[in-house]
């Protein structure tokens, strides 16, 4: 018989997430704009902190990658590598700010905020082109592919 999996849209983990994330507005948005706005401060901080990096791509793609990761793909980060996942290519590394932040708030455990602060620091899990495997790190669940630089 076919091997099935538990899998759901991870609306209310990356709600959860973003909630943690972002300091309190005080204005009530929905769980959606709570999600888009804090990727795009995500995207912006991660390239100012790292004083490396493109916060336009994270910024503008912010509404799409959610839209994508809360409704449309199925994936499970406590088994990254199940076989029926969606997978989902950046191939444009001046975006991965974007990536490696859905990644956090759909609940990788390799790309904690820790991982999020270490941005493209040598050695970090958040390099400044995504890479499926590295030699510290081995294989990188939610990485599907390594683009390299372009």
């Amino acid at each position: 018989a076919p091997q099935t999996h538990h899998h759901h849209h991870h609306r209310s983990t990356m709600t959860k997430r973003a909630a943690e994330d972002t300091a309190a507005t005080g204005d009530a948005v929905s769980d959606d704009e709570l999600c888009v706005r804090t990727l795009r401060v995500l995207g912006a901080e991660l390239p100012q902190t790292a004083n490396s990096g493109h916060p336009g791509a994270p910024m503008g793609m912010a509404p799409m990658a959610h839209a994508l990761w809360s409704r449309i793909m199925r994936y499970d980060p406590a088994a990254p590598s199940w076989l029926s996942r969606d997978r989902f290519v950046l191939s444009n590394g001046h975006a991965c700010a974007l990536y490696y932040s859905l990644l956090h708030l759909a609940g990788y455990e390799t790309f904690s905020a820790d991982a999020l602060r270490a941005f493209r620091t040598l050695g970090s899990e958040t390099p400044g082109h995504p890479e499926c495997y590295s030699p510290q790190h081995g294989r990188v669940g939610g990485i599907e592919v390594t683009t390299g630089p372009l």
